[in-house]
């Protein structure tokens, strides 16, 4: 194994922590949709999702190679700039959890190593033309593309399922949707593991213990797949809750077609080397199989809070990890400072989250909040133009009902996104 100082052994248990908060900040991704429906409980739902993403990291190494050998340029950064890196992205990933916000790790670690990079050696540490052509492109890209293959599925599978017995029907899709669940958590693992590994190996170049452009050691590969799957073992219940309750409301069918479409992006993504955020990939799936059903509604107040935080990802990471590497600056007291403020920040957050706790037993009581909003303009023109829902859509939602639902309360086919 590559010899290790300090501070190289602080940035790998850094990144591994964050490989961690970005398993339980991204559950949601892969098993919100599935948990809300009771096709999966919770708990079972998120320990499937973990081994599949344990298993997607050993798939390829081109978003590891993407980011240790592309982003920006090896040779001027070192191991405390990948430290403060690391801190941003924590950081963003722990309060926009607190908050149950569903914003990218991705881009929370490429801002936050772009910022330290920035801070420390100029701008001219950064490649700009993998900057745009694999991070930024794929961020605009990703949630269309997705969006636009879950809304064509989604009348493809209303428009197969016209004649289907219903009952039939209903175990089919909520089988379907076990089944594109996982393939999401597998393509989790493949795309959003791979970004620790590369920042690991970023700074064992950095550090001197590999020779530059060596692709991730086993051991890396090996230690990124379990962090990030610890982390979705335990789950990110509140962002679970939010993705279970105010973008769309799905029935199994566009369920399944949505986590299909979601995942067969970023399994392509990650087989070129694109850095996109799973998030930013599943939530335009989302939208786009709720775009897909007739009287289908987006509600777009919800949709438009996730862009603007989507926006300020890659900024506020920046930011931060801006000011933790010039705090590092100061020598081995500073690396330290900045340090004990992360672990302290850390469990401050941690602490406010116990205030009001979301664990498996209560991520899917989530009353009926956003249901009186009405659909938009948009929404409106795309259900004028849908084709009709199949003829079983009645029977399929009372087949996936339980309980039956009652004047007050809707039932849980209709699932909330």
């Amino acid at each position: 194994m590559e010899s290790f100082s300090l501070i190289l052994a602080i940035v790998v248990v850094t990144a591994l922590a964050f490989d961690f908060t970005n398993g339980f900040h991204d559950t949601a991704n892969a098993m919100a949709t599935t948990i809300s429906t009771g096709a999966l409980k919770p708990k079972v739902a998120v320990a499937m999702s973990a081994v599949l993403n344990l298993v997607g990291a050993f798939l390829s190494v081109e978003v590891a190679n993407t980011i240790s050998k592309g982003l920006v340029d090896e040779t001027g950064i070192r191991p405390e700039v990948i430290f403060a890196a690391l801190v941003g992205a924590i950081l963003w990933n722990l309060l926009t959890w607190l908050v149950g916000l569903p914003s990218s790790s991705s881009h929370a670690l490429m801002g936050g190593l772009i910022g330290a990079a920035v801070a420390s050696a100029g701008i001219g540490a950064v490649n700009g033309d993998v900057l745009v052509t694999k991070v930024l492109l794929p961020a605009i890209a990703a949630p269309i593309v997705a969006g636009l293959a879950a809304l064509l599925a989604t009348r493809m599978t209303y428009s197969l399922g016209r004649k289907a017995d219903g009952r039939a029907a209903a175990k089919g899709y909520r089988a379907g949707q076990i089944a594109s669940a996982g393939l999401v958590s597998l393509a989790h693992g493949t795309n959003d593991a791979q970004k620790t590994m590369g920042i690991i190996t970023l700074a064992l170049i950095a550090g001197g213990s590999l020779a530059p452009d060596s692709d991730p050691p086993v051991w890396v590969i090996l230690s990124a797949g379990l962090a990030i799957a610890l982390g979705t073992y335990l789950g990110g219940w509140r962002i679970i809750r939010t993705m279970g309750k105010g973008l769309t409301d799905l029935q199994p069918q566009q369920g399944f077609a949505a986590q299909t479409s979601a995942a067969t992006v970023i399994l392509a993504s990650s087989h070129l080397g694109f850095s996109l955020s799973t998030t930013h990939s599943v939530s335009g799936a989302v939208m786009g199989a709720g775009l897909g059903r007739k009287g289908g509604v987006v509600r777009w107040s919800t949709a438009t809070r996730m862009f603007v935080a989507w926006g300020l990802t890659l900024p506020a990471a920046a930011l931060v990890a801006a000011l933790a590497e010039w705090v590092c600056r100061a020598g081995d007291w500073g690396t330290a400072l900045v340090a004990v403020f992360l672990v302290a920040s850390s469990f401050a957050i941690w602490r406010i989250s116990r205030r009001e706790v979301v664990d498996h037993t209560n991520v899917v009581d989530t009353g009926e909040p956003g249901a009186a909003e009405p659909a938009g303009v948009v929404t409106t023109a795309m259900a004028a133009v849908s084709p009709p829902p199949a003829g079983t859509t009645e029977d399929l939602t009372a087949t996936v009902a339980a309980p039956a639902a009652t004047p007050d309360r809707k039932a849980p086919s209709a699932t909330t996104v």
